[in-house]
């Protein structure tokens, strides 16, 4: 009987992507002479941003290689950390706030909206060169879309560990503002003082306000939280 389909060799790690009941290290594609494997790969349900080398009989092929009948494909994952041609900055989906806010925290260029829709995230992405996180595959499908990549896990902090894994980016804690991502600086305390409730000028001295909102910065009532989450970081930064 000749042979009809072409096998994809699923690593452990892209198989998550997979339709529970089909979650199988082989998966058989039909060749049709039009589609790509890049295509194949994607309507079994793992997008391409998450796909690293692809190799056939020893040779790597490209996501626009043209599948034969009797192919045997290795679908690897885009390996750790992701090479990318500048230091990383980031543009998150409405469902990755906290995400954001701690990416901030750690000095990591990172734009948010809670109100933007698909198509303008894809519009932001690619005029500013953003890589766009989330965790809608549809999303990251979007022919137009530069550079997109999938955020593992349901918490936060794995979610940051998941994150600072796969592209390594330069931490520069407290530099930049959580609530708008602007860049802080330095502000003498008699300059903001007006702006301050009594306790706070008592026990601070130090301060920064962001350049861009004007919201005032210091290591307050919520700082031994978020320095576990700088120390936690740091440390998944220097294991590397």
């Amino acid at each position: 009987m000749d042979i009809v389909t072409a096998r994809l060799h699923i690593a452990p790690e892209l198989r998550m992507f997979l339709p529970a009941g089909r979650r199988h290290e082989w998966q058989e594609v039909a060749p049709d002479g039009t589609s790509t494997l890049g295509h194949h790969v994607e309507s079994i349900g793992i997008p391409l941003t998450e796909v690293g080398p692809m190799v056939t009989d020893g040779r790597g092929v490209a996501p626009s290689y043209q599948l034969v009948a009797g192919d045997v494909v290795e679908v690897h994952p885009m390996p750790r950390p992701q090479q990318l041609p500048a230091e990383p900055r980031f543009l998150l989906d409405v469902h990755l706030g906290t995400l954001a806010r701690r990416l901030r925290l750690l000095g990591i260029d990172t734009a948010y909206h809670n109100d933007m829709d698909d198509p303008a995230l894809v519009v932001q992405a690619n005029e500013e060169r953003r890589v766009l996180l989330t965790q809608d595959r549809g999303l990251l499908r979007r022919r137009a879309l530069w550079l997109g990549a999938y955020v593992r896990g349901s918490d936060p902090t794995d979610q940051l560990r998941d994150l600072l894994e796969r592209f390594s980016p330069p931490l520069r804690p407290w530099t930049r503002c959580t609530a708008c991502n602007g860049e802080l600086v330095p502000v003498a305390k008699d300059e903001v003082e007006l702006l301050l409730e009594a306790g706070t000028r008592r026990h601070y001295d130090a301060y920064g306000r962001c350049g861009d909102c004007g919201q005032i910065y210091w290591h307050g009532a919520h700082s031994g939280h978020l320095e576990e989450i700088v120390q936690s970081a740091q440390k998944w930064a220097n294991s590397r």
